[in-house]
């Protein structure tokens, strides 16, 4: 009897469920997948280096906000999920998936050693018939220059013994509407028959797939996306100064501008960009142009402004303690929210942190109260959220609006509000003249 040819053994694996899946990396992307695919059906292996992580994962309990402990536990006593930090697991999927972090390094240059980490551990266990995904956000080309060629060192040939895709994640934590099955899912392959079979994984728990023609094109879109994002936060940010300038209401004019059935998408200034994307996936893009040799204006100019917010927001608190003849220099300050977005416990370049690290050098007493956030690490210092009490500070600096704060309590009974979120606009007919708008 001749052999099933390839790939149709393995999308006979996929068709029937029985293709089992290794999630390489199970942080705020990798096990919300993880956990889908589980979901669908296939047998689904997190691997993760972290060991704490892998134990607490086996007992049923989940680190990621948008992943209930209870499904993780459902799904570990049904089989259907495992977790291991044993790297034999990659040598057993029929499909693993590669989603770890790409942050920058401190010349905002892209970090890749986590992927390059990732695929040295994956090459060396490889076999035929393997399908490999990467999720990581990088570089136009990285996937057809870089990894391919990583992981064909060992003589296994794209196409005949694997096949390879990328699919950029599309996470957005806290979202109630969007999760992982109901978001359109980007899809670009080395070929078309790896985009075959990436087709088959992602349609067996994805609702809608948007194949584009090649890694490359992937990659762009994903890059794309959140450089829209970023430049146009840019942009809303820059009127907001431009319009404290004119003594403008920055809420009233974004809101008469969105009334232009066309033309015209709304952004909101804040006090700069947070979170594992819109400070980062940018660089990616004019890190690569570099490379050439041209230069990305827009990702540039947008970077400065977004980035210089924390300080101006600083000067918005220093000047409206100055008009009430304080000083920033021994008054009592309270950050609330420093998480970098709403409703969230995730603080990664969060501008609340800048924040909070601009006002103590200024010789601020500086408290922060953040009811997803106990704790965080503040140079060589470690903050805990203190209770909400406005009433004992100079100011309030509402960094993070987030959905459990009584704002109207909050306006009540601050002295001074300096409001960066624009969550304050139906309290400023009664308490303007305490509240400092963005």
């Amino acid at each position: 009897m001749s052999a099933i040819p390839l790939p149709h053994r393995l999308l006979d694996q996929i068709a029937a469920r029985r293709a089992r899946v290794v999630v390489v990396g199970a942080g705020y992307v990798g096990l919300p997948l993880a956990v889908e695919i589980a979901r669908a059906g296939f047998p689904t292996t997190a691997y993760d280096t972290d060991g704490a992580r892998v134990q607490a994962l086996r007992a049923g309990r989940s680190h990621v906000r948008d992943v209930p402990s209870d499904t993780v536990g459902q799904l570990m006593q049904a089989g259907r999920l495992q977790a291991s930090g044993d790297p034999s697991v990659l040598a057993d999927a029929d499909a693993i998936v590669i989603c770890v972090p790409t942050p920058l390094n401190k010349t905002k240059d892209p970090d890749n050693s986590f992927i390059m980490a990732a695929a040295d551990v994956i090459a060396a266990r490889m076999r035929p018939q393997q399908l490999v995904v990467l999720e990581s956000t990088t570089f136009p080309g990285f996937t057809r220059e870089v990894l391919l060629p990583r992981l064909s060192q060992r003589g296994l040939r794209p196409d005949h013994d694997f096949f390879l895709a990328f699919s950029p994640e599309r996470v957005d934590p806290g979202n109630p509407a969007f999760g992982i099955a109901n978001t359109p899912k980007v899809l670009g392959a080395i070929s078309p028959i790896s985009l075959d079979v990436a087709r088959a994984l992602y349609g067996a728990f994805i609702q809608h797939l948007v194949p584009v023609t090649s890694t490359d094109a992937a990659e762009m879109a994903k890059l794309l996306e959140n450089t829209f994002r970023a430049v146009n936060v840019g942009l809303v940010n820059e009127i907001a100064i431009m319009c404290g300038r004119l003594g403008l209401d920055t809420g009233e004019v974004i809101a008469a501008a969105a009334t232009k059935p066309f033309g015209f998408m709304p952004f909101h200034p804040g006090p700069g960009l947070g979170g594992h994307c819109l400070p980062v996936d940018p660089h990616y893009l004019s890190w690569k142009l570099r490379t050439l040799t041209y230069h990305a204006r827009f990702i540039a100019l947008a970077d400065d402004i977004n980035s210089a917010m924390p300080e101006y927001v600083t000067s918005l608190v220093a000047r409206a303690l100055n008009d009430r003849r304080k000083s920033v220099r021994g008054a009592r300050l309270l950050v609330c929210g420093v998480a970098y977005k709403r409703d969230a416990d995730d603080i990664r370049e969060s501008p609340a942190l800048d924040i909070l690290q601009l006002l103590h050098r200024e010789g601020a007493e500086v408290d922060y109260h953040d009811p997803h956030v106990p704790a965080l690490a503040l140079g060589a210092r470690t903050l805990h959220s203190v209770a909400l009490q406005p009433d004992r500070y100079d100011a309030v600096v509402i960094a993070t609006d987030h959905g459990a704060v009584d704002y109207a309590a909050l306006v009540e009974q601050a002295a001074l509000v300096v409001d960066t979120r624009d969550v304050t606009r139906a309290l400023r007919a009664r308490h303007g003249h305490k509240i400092v708008a963005l």
